[in-house]
């Protein structure tokens, strides 16, 4: 984290954000975040809602072959991350989602 930075030093990705709401308005609403520590980066994260994550990653046009699986939470949630370049930053999608029965290692959403 730097201190030095300013609100400017973090107008890239609040334009990016400015953009992608007004070219997808119509889309789940995320939880946003833009930090200090990773300037150029704007992740949109959606708990709970995978489908609104398979929305964001459909319109920003990244294949489904781009997306990660993990878990976490002893195998309870599964984590879908993705990312995108768009408005010269970089745009990271994090979908997380209960599993109410295990799966398989490297199974398919």
């Amino acid at each position: 984290m730097s201190e030095s930075l300013t609100l400017d030093d973090l107008a890239v990705p609040l334009r990016a954000l400015r953009l992608l709401a007004a070219d997808f308005g119509h889309l789940s609403a995320p939880t946003v975040a833009v930090s200090t520590i990773f300037p150029d980066r704007l992740e949109l994260s959606f708990h709970n809602d995978l489908a609104g994550f398979e929305a964001w990653r459909d319109a920003l046009g990244i294949p489904p072959e781009a997306v990660v699986y993990r878990e976490q939470s002893g195998g309870r949630t599964r984590v879908l991350t993705a990312s995108a370049d768009r408005a010269d930053t970089v745009v990271d999608l994090v979908g997380y989602g209960d599993i109410t029965s295990p799966q398989p290692a490297g199974a398919p959403v």
